[in-house]
């Protein structure tokens, strides 16, 4: 039987060294990747960390799932990129050092939505920018240039600035059905019989390839 894809390799098309798999790539305990996720950028797709996820300063993670296809200039705005906004000025006085940095406390409690969290088999088109603390949901798609300020729904196709739901890429019932199924979550020995169905099948289809679904 032929071998799935490694997850493990950080560039999957040895030809192509614009596109890395993240897991392998990222070091961070504040980013977390799930298997074959990967970044395309002709620059250095391997600098991801710090050109694509900015003001990471923590607590707060990025957590992305499988499979997901980020494409070039990508970015996540993280909570650290946050400012006071509720005195006349916005600017941050005490990260500038000197006797300002005794008013430190006045950067505490700031504006946080807590994690970003992106689903899994989520495509981001290029140039897209996801704000701090949105959860993007399975399935969905990111246009060009999008900049994400809300919660995106499974399965949902977003686009604009600030982004807005354009359509669902499925009836309720059927992205209800796609959880289910879930098929980013089989063994990849089982992903790799299936890749056509996965890619061009309908519902029924993935569902009747689903492990442990009955025969006919």
């Amino acid at each position: 039987m032929p071998l799935p894809a490694d997850p493990t390799v950080l560039h999957p098309m040895p030809d192509q060294p614009r596109v890395v798999l993240l897991k392998p790539l990222v070091k961070s305990p504040l980013i977390e990747v799930g298997e074959y996720s990967y970044y395309d950028d002709p620059d250095d797709a391997t600098a991801f960390e710090t050109r694509n996820v900015l003001y990471h300063y923590g607590p707060e993670k990025l957590v992305i799932g499988r499979f997901c296809a980020l494409g070039t200039g990508v970015r996540f705005i993280m909570n650290g990129a946050n400012h006071r906004m509720d005195g006349p000025s916005t600017f941050p006085f005490p990260t500038m050092g000197g006797s300002w940095a005794e008013h430190f406390d006045l950067l505490t409690g700031l504006p946080n939505r807590g994690d970003t969290v992106v689903g899994n088999d989520v495509w981001f088109g290029y140039g897209s920018t996801v704000m701090p603390g949105v959860r993007i949901g399975h399935g969905a798609i990111i246009g060009s240039g999008a900049v994400v300020t809300a919660d995106v729904p499974d399965y949902g196709i977003v686009g604009g600035n600030p982004a807005r739901l354009i359509r669902t890429r499925y009836s309720d019932e059927d992205v209800a059905r796609l959880l289910a199924v879930a098929w980013w979550d089989w063994p990849a020995e089982h992903i790799t019989r299936h890749v056509r169905t996965i890619m061009s099948g309908s519902v029924a289809d993935l569902e009747a390839a689903a492990p442990g679904a009955p025969t006919t």
